[in-house]
């Protein structure tokens, strides 16, 4: 980074939330969900545009937000997919019907534990070339002793991690961190939504 590179204001690895980032001219999920819109009508040029459904990402819940940060990765170029650490059950129960017509079942529930490593991360993403792994905490929900052991790890091998509390402060990180010397967010997004961003405010 040259000396005159401005330095992301986030640091990997600290909680986002929405008291850490400065105001900026347009929100994060409007971003977002123009993208979408966009990405939307170019998959679909034959469909008139008013049939076609308006995306509307939200963040209201850990599950909304997590769909957020991994759209909007992949509409802009990256690579993201959640991870689920939890296991599974496999069912080995089998229902039949008795002499009497009375319907019984057999058998038992068998849990099988989840294979990914204790404490991973709820997002694994490949930005701009950067192994990227985000965990996504929604109100009083905290990082557990395994989660942080897991962060230790990323972060020694090289790797980014972040924990996002809500879609702003995912979106402020990601301008400042891959985006640093872009300008405002207006140039960045309108190269990628024209003027439908401005159309729909």
């Amino acid at each position: 980074m040259t000396p005159n590179a401005q330095k992301p204001r986030f640091k990997a690895g600290s909680a986002l939330n929405g008291t850490d980032h400065s105001p900026r001219p347009i929100s994060g999920l409007k971003v977002l969900n123009s993208l979408a819109w966009e990405n939307l009508k170019r998959r679909y040029p034959e469909i008139r545009e008013c049939l076609l459904p308006r995306p509307k990402y939200r963040e209201r819940t850990a599950n909304q937000l997590t769909q957020s940060v991994i759209a909007f990765i992949k509409l802009t170029g990256g690579q993201a997919e959640r991870i689920s650490v939890s296991g599974r059950t496999i069912d080995h129960r089998q229902t039949f019907t008795d002499v009497l017509g009375h319907q019984r079942s057999i058998g038992t529930l068998q849990w099988i534990p989840g294979t990914m490593t204790r404490g991973s991360a709820d997002i694994s993403a490949t930005i701009a070339g950067r192994s990227v792994k985000i965990e996504i905490k929604i109100g009083k929900d905290r990082m557990s002793d395994a989660q942080r052991r897991y962060q230790h790890d990323i972060e020694a091998a090289g790797g980014i991690y972040l924990t996002a509390k809500d879609f702003q402060g995912f979106y402020d990180w990601y301008q400042d961190y891959f985006q640093p010397n872009s300008g405002p967010d207006q140039a960045y997004i309108s190269s990628r939504c024209g003027n439908n961003l401005q159309k729909n405010q």
